[in-house]
């Protein structure tokens, strides 16, 4: 038994604490920086637990760790599997351990798929969700855990003050962690006295939310374990009067405990811990390109399943890329320049691998067939790449290069004199074949028989069928004296509003006309397509300025208290006061985080009536009647130590000049006014499930 046995008769608590550590791939350091760490750190774990020094080592909730250190050190596969067999080393479920709203559901269960198979392959049998460190927890998240038979997790950030230790979590038992994971006092020169009262400090506050038996974690984010832990744990037992810590696993707890208390919604309060909303925003591009690649490689994947699974090893090869990009430090923008610099280089991969196999599976095709995963019936406009133009289509651009069915041919190669025009085209899925005109254009608007946008006097008009919605839209930018984390405004700066310079027709064709707005920010392409209840907006611009948020708003013609956006591919409800106000509620007292009117979103979001369908744009605000979506968000430092919104640190005080995001910036979204209920349909609409050949 690792502990301390009591010598008197005084009924103590009994804590469980379990060693670990917090694995971080990159973060203020570079993936192989960390790595040649990790090679240090794990070594004398594996030594430790050999030598029986520690009763078991619990890693983190995921295998990319353990798998970055096996690629260095193949001779100790052998010794990771007895441990593990022998229920000494803990591993999985997960992959990697990912951000759960920047992250969708099919990525989020291919994370599981790999991560379980890889655990259960190494011997594996017991699991948690463990997110001892995600920013906030998605009431969706349990829901998928019972789906793959895992009855317990652990969370921290986002639990409300009144929230106890132990709680059901949408259906699955959960345990709070009340003092976080990061435990680093056993690695410190402190006097045993000293660390048995901060023990005591720490252990009494997590038992004011306990049972009679307490959860404690030893361990830190990359720290090793001290040699002598067991014994400076007997030292400690001696100084506690009302505990006894005993070493073992979360699954020693989890079978002690008893879950009463029910808690069925998304955690993201910040109260208590910070949740860092400022995440939903920082480097824009890398939300994006998450955004595309989520989407791309799950369209690929569908469609190779359905020709033979050949590529399977393909795709989950570009799906670990892909979750090696969404583990939070990487997604949520919050890491070095050098570190978001390869996650850009994944993307670019993961994009190419998804785009081959399409390609590769739809050249050999004859022309004019498809296949369709979702609304097989419903009319589309799609878009598809050929060396001629196809009657009844409209040409939307062209650039020079090889014809598909030469590149994708293994028994030709191209030369120069293939060198040609390729056409994107516009082409109707399920048409009537009527050639009836729905869509037009002028110099100051572009509508069809749906919906229609006016630019007059100023402002940006929208029609429905039934409404006329004046000054709908408005692009606004604000100063950021915050940093990755957290916004935090000038209270000074009340913000400035893009003027409309002018407005020109720029396309029109039978299937998609559109105009463009000149602002005093940057140039505003609209366009509407045959058929559709959707305007599409896109905005391509150098961004020149430092420390600004820019956003989208949209004026509606009622207070915005709640809304509905996408989490995990389903919907989420939120709450809001709408008169809420963070300038006048910035934090005073040290340790506090300033509660924003932000959320995160992953393609839609829905308030009032109208929907939003964003390309990689995660984030909105609402205020009063007004709902807006984060074009971009520019800072220069990881964790800005005088930030306003938030009295401490969350990171090193790093300049990141990238974060910036200064030069060419593109922002897409998409709007419509119609039921929550339809949601998918629209979302299909920006995010075609069908495919032509």
């Amino acid at each position: 038994m690792f502990g301390f046995d009591k010598k008197n008769n005084k009924e103590k608590k009994q804590v469980i604490a379990y060693i670990h550590t917090h694995w971080d791939r990159e973060w203020y350091r570079e993936f192989e920086v960390f790595r040649l760490r990790l090679l240090r750190v794990f070594d004398n774990v594996l030594n430790m637990l050999q030598e029986g020094k520690i009763p078991s080592f619990y890693f983190d909730g995921q295998v990319s760790a353990l798998l970055d250190y096996l690629e260095m050190r193949p001779e100790n596969e052998q010794l990771v599997r007895d441990l593990v067999a022998n229920k000494k080393l803990f591993i999985g479920p997960f992959y990697c351990l990912v951000d759960e709203f920047l992250t969708d559901g099919i990525c989020f269960m291919k994370n599981l798929d790999i991560g379980l198979k890889i655990a259960k392959d190494f011997g594996c049998e017991d699991f948690i969700g463990y997110f001892a460190d995600t920013f906030g927890h998605s009431k969706n998240i349990p829901v998928i855990l019972k789906d793959y038979g895992i009855d317990k997790a652990i969370v921290w950030r986002g639990c409300p003050e009144n929230l106890p230790s132990e709680f059901i979590f949408n259906g699955v038992n959960t345990v709070n962690l009340v003092r976080g994971y990061f435990n680093d006092i056993f690695s410190s020169d402190k006097f045993i006295e000293d660390k048995a009262k901060f023990i005591k400090k720490n252990l009494d506050m997590i038992a004011e939310k306990s049972g009679d038996t307490l959860l404690l974690p030893i361990g830190a984010d990359h720290l090793g374990v001290p040699e002598d832990i067991a014994s400076q744990i007997n030292l400690v037992n001696q100084y506690l009067d009302d505990y006894e810590i005993i070493l073992g696993s979360p699954f020693d707890y989890f079978e002690k405990v008893k879950f009463k208390v029910k808690y069925n919604e998304e955690l993201r309060d910040n109260s208590q811990t910070f949740i860092l909303q400022g995440a939903y925003s920082a480097r824009t591009k890398l939300k994006q390109l998450n955004t595309e690649c989520s989407y791309k490689l799950d369209l690929a994947n569908k469609l190779q399943m359905n020709f033979g699974n050949a590529y399977a090893n393909s795709i989950e090869y570009a799906y670990k890329l892909l979750l090696q990009n969404q583990a939070h430090d990487s997604i949520c923008g919050c890491s070095l320049d050098s570190v978001h610099s390869e996650n850009i280089t994944r993307y670019n991969k993961i994009l190419q691998i998804a785009n081959t196999i399409i390609e590769e599976i739809r050249t050999p095709q004859p022309d004019n067939l498809s296949m369709s995963f979702k609304y097989p019936d419903k009319y589309k406009l799609l878009e598809i790449e050929r060396d001629y133009i196809e009657e009844g289509t409209q040409v939307i651009s062209q650039r020079r290069g090889f014809p598909a069915k030469l590149l994708y041919d293994t028994s030709k190669i191209p030369v120069t004199e293939d060198y040609t025009t390729l056409y994107t085209l516009l082409k109707e899925f399920n048409s009537d074949n009527k050639t009836t005109k729905d869509v037009f254009v002028d110099n100051f608007e572009v509508f069809n028989r749906n919906i229609r946008i006016e630019v007059v006097d100023g402002q940006i008009n929208i029609f429905d069928k039934a409404t006329c919605y004046k000054n709908l839209i408005e692009f606004v930018r604000y100063k950021d004296l915050g940093d990755t984390y957290n916004y935090a405004p000038d209270i000074k700066d009340s913000g400035e509003v893009a003027k409309i310079k002018s407005v020109k027709m720029i396309m029109d064709g039978p299937l998609r006309c559109g105009i463009r707005i000149t602002t005093s920010f940057f140039n505003v392409d609209v366009f509407v397509n045959k058929k559709s209840k959707l305007l599409n907006f896109k905005i391509k611009y150098p961004n020149l300025l430092t420390n600004r948020l820019w956003q989208v708003r949209f004026n509606l013609p009622k207070k915005v208290t709640e809304t509905y956006s996408e989490d995990m591919n389903l919907l989420v409800k939120r709450k809001f006061d709408s008169n809420y106000n963070l300038r006048e509620n910035l934090p005073q007292e040290k340790g506090q985080e300033a509660w924003t009117n932000t959320a995160p979103m992953q393609r839609f979001v829905w308030a009032n009536g109208l929907g939003i369908i964003t390309h990689g744009l995660t984030e909105y605000e609402v205020s009063k009647n007004t709902l807006a979506v984060t074009l971009l968000r520019s800072i220069g430092i990881i964790s800005n130590p005088k930030n306003p919104a938030r009295t401490t640190p969350a990171g090193p005080p790093f300049d990141v000049p990238g974060a910036q995001q200064l030069g060419e910036n593109t922002a897409e979204f998409s709007i419509g006014f119609f039921p929550v209920k339809d949601w998918t349909t629209y979302v299909e609409e920006v995010y075609p499930q069908t495919i032509l050949f």
